[in-house]
């Protein structure tokens, strides 16, 4: 039973770390393709990107590695475990803070529109970048420095932060200030952005502006609002599960069991796999994208070249035949004698 749970697990895995790669490389080739998406707030959108990218590429990786092999003595003091742990601290919070930040973005332009390019401006998420990435860096490096440590977890799979029960108030402002708050921040701007969706909707599909009126269709509302709720629902999720159990675990002073653990673990680092996803599905202006670097890509592909050697070649022939009939048709209209009118 335990080998065909460590089996499951490590599917899982794989799956999700499949997913996050391709996702997040479907999302980075969308933004280097396509101007129109870049904007002031685009750095925070790569901060997650790349930090959920990384999770694939390096943690997930890992943990499906040592489900198979059942190393179970892994050096918990060792560098490739403290270094191993410190890196997914580091990039959880990461995706997390710079997940936030970008919900904040969206927030300022849709309820703050006519004011959106003073109050979000390239400088400001700069300063944005720098102090959400600082805060990850002191984040993950206080097990480094004696807060807490970096410990295998045989049920995880993975070097993971542990702390004792006497380090209560720091483990409560810790999940407070680097979870909680985020969380919290991301859901409540996402349920108000579907209130003023749907007041907006109830109230009426013409919107205008300085110069004209335009129709706005009721559905792009509640479908915009259904992908908000479903971006807090993935939220929700995948990180309170994660964050019970540690919270469990360092007020109780007891380990959870194994099956709880590993599940709460591969669903915070699903949520690696879900961002780009529904960042790349269910935006209408990143599916446009996706599909014009898609198309780019077909057509500058090496295979698809002999293809395109003999159409240009057929639309010249037809051109030509064009220009041809027209020139000879011209010609004879001109070579013609003018009709005399009669009088009547």
């Amino acid at each position: 039973m335990e080998d065909a749970l460590r089996t499951i697990y490590a599917g899982l895995m794989i799956l999700s770390g499949a997913a996050s790669v391709s996702g997040n490389l479907l999302l980075l080739l969308a933004l280097l393709l396509n101007k129109s998406l870049r904007n002031d707030a685009t750095g925070l959108t790569l901060s997650f990107s790349l930090s959920d990218l990384a999770l694939g590429l390096s943690i997930i990786p890992v943990g499906a590695y040592n489900s198979l092999t059942q190393h179970s003595c892994y050096p918990s003091e060792g560098v490739v475990c403290q270094g191993s742990g410190f890196i997914f601290l580091l990039l959880l919070t990461s995706s997390l803070h710079s997940l936030t930040w970008t919900t904040v973005n969206k927030f300022t332009e849709i309820c703050f529109a006519l004011s959106y390019s003073s109050i979000w401006t390239a400088r400001r998420s700069r300063a944005v970048l720098v102090l959400v990435w600082g805060f990850c860096l002191v984040t993950a490096s206080l097990p480094l420095l004696g807060f807490g440590r970096y410990v295998y977890s045989e049920s995880r799979f993975l070097c993971c932060p542990s702390f004792d029960p006497d380090d209560k108030p720091f483990v409560l402002l810790w999940t407070l200030a680097g979870i909680v708050a985020p969380l919290l921040a991301t859901c409540s701007l996402y349920g108000y952005i579907v209130y003023v969706a749907r007041k907006q909707a109830r109230r009426g599909t013409f919107m205008c502006n300085e110069l004209h009126c335009y129709y706005v269709p009721a559905n792009n509302y509640l479908r915009s609002s259904l992908v908000m709720v479903t971006t807090s629902v993935c939220l929700l999720v995948c990180w309170l599960p994660f964050t019970s159990v540690c919270l469990y675990e360092t007020l109780s002073g007891h380990q959870s069991p194994a099956g709880t653990a590993s599940l709460s673990a591969w669903l915070v680092l699903t949520s690696a796999a879900l961002n780009p996803w529904i960042t790349c599905v269910t935006q209408t202006k990143y599916r446009a994208a996706l599909h014009r670097s898609l198309r780019w890509f077909a057509a500058t592909c090496p295979c698809s070249s002999a293809h395109g050697e003999s159409r240009p070649q057929s639309a010249t022939r037809l051109d030509a035949t064009n220009t041809i009939r027209t020139t000879a048709t011209a010609a004879t209209q001109l070579s013609a004698p003018p009709k005399t009118q009669t009088a009547p």
